[in-house]
């Protein structure tokens, strides 16, 4: 199947409720409103297809890209290719898909993750506090870049005025600290009450908001 054919299969599965709902969440014009359960579907009668899934990414059409992360092959990119694709992602659903299923089973992401921790483009940043959050989740905390304290310094000085791109996977490595780590928990649980963000956070019953004051003490009750 080409690139084209695949377009050709994902336009007519588009709706304007949801091309009006990705419009919202800062989806490029370039997209055709299909729901991610359709491209799940789709990925599934594809199966793995790295040349497709490149052609694809090269559209740079929302849609297209979306299904390019899942029928990808991640070690059949060089880390240069993974941080092109990285720094070309279009919005934040692309950008999370992309971390999830492509740059989360590359061999060289630990090298990658360090590099962009440094970088001031906003998906490259992104990708690397993304990456930070998982390193601390999992219990990865040897190294001087990913001691909790000197995360806490960057995060509470960098956190305010960050890109919303950024903002997003900064603020779930602050969460992560809270939560993994007792002993800088009050520091952790202070600065996202000084810092506010996402305090006003809408959400279904029962979920636990992205506010890291509330999501920290639901967490650790959980673990109790």
């Amino acid at each position: 199947m080409t690139a084209k054919e695949v377009l050709a299969k994902l336009k007519p599965l588009g709706d304007d409720a949801r091309r009006k709902h990705n419009a919202k969440s800062g989806a490029p014009d370039d997209q055709f409103g299909v729901k991610l359960g359709d491209l799940r579907v789709l990925a599934k009668q594809i199966k793995s297809d790295h040349e497709l899934a490149l052609k694809l990414w090269e559209t740079g059409n929302l849609e297209a890209q979306l299904l390019a992360t899942l029928i990808c092959k991640p070690k059949s990119l060089s880390a240069d290719e993974l941080d092109a694709m990285t720094r070309s992602t279009t919005c934040a659903q692309v950008a999370d898909w992309l971390n999830a299923y492509v740059v989360a089973q590359h061999p060289e992401k630990d090298a990658l993750r360090v590099k962009w921790m440094k970088d001031k483009d906003r998906w490259a940043a992104r990708a690397g506090w993304n990456l930070t959050a998982s390193c601390i989740n999992k219990g990865a905390d040897g190294s001087a870049d990913l001691d909790p304290g000197a995360l806490l310094d960057r995060i509470e000085k960098e956190l305010p005025k960050a890109k919303p791109e950024i903002q997003w996977t900064m603020n779930n490595t602050l969460g992560a600290i809270g939560i993994k780590h007792a002993a800088h928990r009050k520091r952790a649980v202070a600065i996202g009450e000084k810092i506010g963000l996402y305090k006003d956070w809408p959400v279904s019953k029962g979920c636990t908001p992205p506010y890291v004051p509330v999501w920290v003490a639901e967490m650790v009750k959980r673990q109790k």
